[in-house]
């Protein structure tokens, strides 16, 4: 027993020493590489393939140069140009006000210096002057000025949350000057090495700090007030929502936040609870979506600041191509956050003519001692049914009732832009929507348009002079919208607005008999108006940004104008992938470049209706959609052949659409 014990023991022992030795061979063999030389340059072993570069595209916008890969990894959109653009014009100016108060003077690229009056003087009293300015300048008083490519600091501290390729963040270093730093963060390893080779790229090491982490979790580790961010930026893939209970802790006191919102489907009401999950307000279909977006996400925001007793104040509020894009400052108060309940209001729409109303959900009136009371708001301003066409109401929001835009910020990005025309690319367009935003009512939320008046009543559409000369003739207010072209933004009351457009239907009369009697049009034609409205051509009815002819709103310069994809590791071939992709989800039935054969095996795994039911004629040969019932011996190929003549329109189709 005990000689096979030391046995047993002897084997283990000379195992375990085996199995060291052979681990420590295999070590020294990784330390020694087979070809030294293919190692020093990157390769690998002679045996073993590297796979080749992936394909790089130089991109130049402002005065950064970024490379992406040509794979749909971490891409580049165009489109957002006129996003950044605006950004750093805003960010400029913010930083000239935050400076300037503590006596630092920012020195913009490009701007054009400001012309003073210059009074001639006689020579002695040139060399007075002279020594009276030598003597009481002192090195110590001299203005500090901060430019762009330096660290100022007390400058600004920035955060790009989601930077991707780091184009933003390269551009804030290299165009807007007074920055201390700017984290670019993102939480794909891919992104953050693409990242430092752009910074490396534009020699804004110094500034620009890559970082890849969870942007909320970076922003937790900032609440505090000496580590909080004067600026943070967030341009998400779609909805901004889960960022921003971090962001309005992570922003300091009087900070600014920019936040973009793309998913436009959802806060244009076409998913309302969708939009109550996500920003705590239920979105309406309506004609002023885009700017009931913006109200939206402003309510949103101030909801998530007031949870930590803080505020939100907007700047400015774009509503631009397929998003939506906020510049707020957060500051923190417990006497103003009261008042945020009677900043919000509810919306009732009619779904007949579109008549709204808002609802405030507080009140705050002035009481003795100069002191502010809050309290509930008293409603509904409307009856059940609506009282021009009868018909019921839809119940929205909260949204933000307030301004939406600080008209002197929005002033100072305005004559900033003139002075130098030749810093943005896109400069043309921001004086455009600028001049909009700065002439629109800020105290009246949501507007009409001139196709839903028109359309509602089944009439001739006035032009938009004609009708603004008839509201400024019954001494109401109006005014453009940014956020849609054939806007009208007024304070008149929907009584007002349906008088106006019956007199016009006495211009171009509708035939009374063509409509229901349970039509709007009918029930809203049936009432006399109690205004005489006039159609007098005014003056003033011509707003100025449309007499200069400024490009207010942008017109797609190609096909395809909008977002991109999301983002995809190792995405190969993405161009035709996309677009594939793109004919799918648009359900449109367009024939692919493939020879009919292949075709009609695509198709044939998608059968009609009747074949699910077990009627189609067609039998085993059936495609998901065909015409005039055929024999049953038909080919694949006719089956095919059908389709393409129905989807060129030679025909309607007798069957049902495909559901499958």
């Amino acid at each position: 027993m005990f000689h096979a014990r030391t046995v047993l023991w002897l084997r283990l022992t000379l195992r375990s020493a085996r199995s060291v030795a052979r681990a420590r061979f295999t070590e020294e063999q990784h330390k020694v590489p087979r070809n030294p030389g293919a190692m020093e340059n990157g390769g690998g072993p002679r045996g073993e393939e590297r796979p080749p570069p992936a394909q790089e595209t130089l991109v130049t916008e402002g005065a950064a140069k970024i490379v992406f890969p040509s794979a749909n990894e971490v891409f580049y959109n165009p489109v957002q140009e006129f996003n950044r653009d605006l950004t750093c014009a805003v960010i400029t100016e913010f930083a000239r006000i935050q400076l300037g108060a503590k006596g630092i003077q920012i020195k913009v690229p490009g701007e054009e210096d400001i012309q003073k009056v210059v009074v001639d003087l006689s020579e002695q009293e040139k060399e007075k002057v002279e020594s009276k300015d030598g003597e009481n300048l002192v090195p110590g008083d001299q203005p500090q000025t901060a430019t762009v490519r330096t660290i100022c600091k007390e400058g600004l501290r920035v955060l790009e949350g989601l930077a991707a390729s780091g184009l933003r963040s390269i551009r804030f270093a290299l165009e807007v000057p007074g920055l201390q730093s700017v984290v670019a963060n993102d939480a794909s390893a891919r992104a953050v090495e693409l990242m430092r080779h752009n910074v490396q790229l534009n020699d804004v090491a110094h500034l620009v700090q890559p970082s890849q982490a969870d942007a909320r979790m970076l922003m937790y580790q900032h609440q505090k007030a000496a580590e909080r961010f004067d600026i943070i930026d967030l341009d998400p893939y779609g909805s901004p929502a889960p960022f921003l209970d971090a962001a309005v802790q992570a922003v300091s006191e009087g900070g600014l936040l920019c936040v973009t919102c793309t998913d436009m489907a959802v806060l244009g009401g076409n998913s309302g609870e969708t939009c109550y999950s996500k920003y705590g307000a239920m979105a309406l279909k309506s004609r002023a979506c885009h700017e009931m977006a913006l109200r939206i996400v402003l309510h949103s925001l101030d909801l998530h600041a007031n949870c930590y007793q803080r505020y939100v104040v907007p700047l400015l509020s774009i509503s631009a191509d397929f998003y939506v894009r906020v510049f707020v400052r957060v500051f923190t108060g417990q006497a103003r956050v009261k008042a945020s309940a009677s900043k919000q209001a509810l919306v009732f729409q009619c779904v007949g003519c579109g008549s709204f109303h808002l609802q405030r959900l507080g009140r705050a009136a002035a009481a003795s001692g100069g002191r502010v009371k809050f309290s509930a708001a008293c409603g509904p301003p409307v009856a059940p049914e609506c009282g021009h066409c009868g018909q019921r109401h839809q119940l929205g929001g909260p949204i933000w009732a307030e301004p939406i835009h600080d008209l002197d910020f929005v002033g100072r990005v305005l004559a900033a832009i003139s002075a130098s025309p030749r810093r943005f690319h896109t400069a043309d367009r921001i004086r455009g929507v600028l001049s909009v935003v700065t002439e629109e009512l800020p105290d009246v939320p949501l507007y009409y348009t001139l196709d839903q008046l028109s359309s509602t009543l089944h009439c001739n559409t006035p032009s938009l002079l004609q009708l603004r000369s008839a509201l400024l003739h019954a001494g109401f207010r109006v005014s453009l919208s940014h956020a849609c072209r054939n806007a009208v933004k007024t304070d008149a009351p929907a009584e007002a607005l349906w008088d106006i457009m019956r007199c016009w239907e006495k211009q171009c009369p509708v035939k009374r008999e063509r409509l229901s009697e349970s039509s709007p049009a009918f029930r809203i034609l049936a009432v006399e108006p109690r205004l005489q409205a006039n159609f007098t051509l005014r003056e003033d009815a011509n707003p100025s940004s449309r007499q200069r002819g400024l490009k207010r709103f942008q017109v797609n310069p190609e096909a395809n104008w909008g977002p991109r994809p999301r983002a995809r590791p190792g995405g190969k071939g993405a161009g035709q992938a996309e677009e594939k992709s793109r004919l799918r989800q648009q359900q449109k039935r367009k024939v692919l470049a493939e020879d009919p054969a292949q075709q009609a095996a695509r198709l044939k795994a998608f059968p009609c209706k009747r074949f699910k039911e077990g009627t189609c004629e067609r039998g085993d040969q059936c495609c998901y959609s065909h015409g005039e019932p055929v024999p049953a011996a038909s080919t694949p190929t006719d089956c095919a052949e059908t389709l393409d003549q129905s989807s060129e329109g030679m025909g309607p189709p007798t069957s049902e659409p495909c559901v499958g």
